[in-house]
């Protein structure tokens, strides 16, 4: 898939989310990179890493915070097409992955994305 087919599923999943989650992501970039660093992929992943929140939770937020660099959420294009077998799967597992990720940023942590079926 190229490119900007894939960064438009990117923008498709975040879109399809309820305005109040929106709102509340106006200091995040969300980005698409081919696949993560050595030193990305070492820390956070096991096994194919498809996607990677590097923030401040909003649940860890304190008067502190102001003038922060964004949060940054970035998706593995290569790693996400390498586990999928056609475009419909592309889809699905760009939108399950930005969720994932959105979640982190909400303070939801891998075990109980785990518990929730993410």
């Amino acid at each position: 898939m190229d490119r900007p087919r894939f960064e438009q599923l990117v923008t498709e999943a975040i879109e399809s989310l309820p305005e109040d989650f929106k709102e509340k992501l106006d200091n995040v970039a969300v980005v698409v990179e081919n696949l993560p660093t050595p030193a990305e992929a070492r820390r956070h992943g096991r096994g194919r890493l498809l996607g990677l929140y590097q923030g401040q939770p909003l649940t860890r937020r304190d008067s502190r915070y102001g003038m922060s660099f964004p949060d940054k959420i970035t998706i593995f294009q290569l790693n996400v097409e390498a586990i999928c077998r056609n475009d419909a799967e592309i889809r699905e597992e760009v939108r399950r992955t930005v969720l994932h990720e959105i979640a982190h940023h909400f303070g939801i942590d891998d075990s109980r994305l785990h518990e929730l079926g993410y």
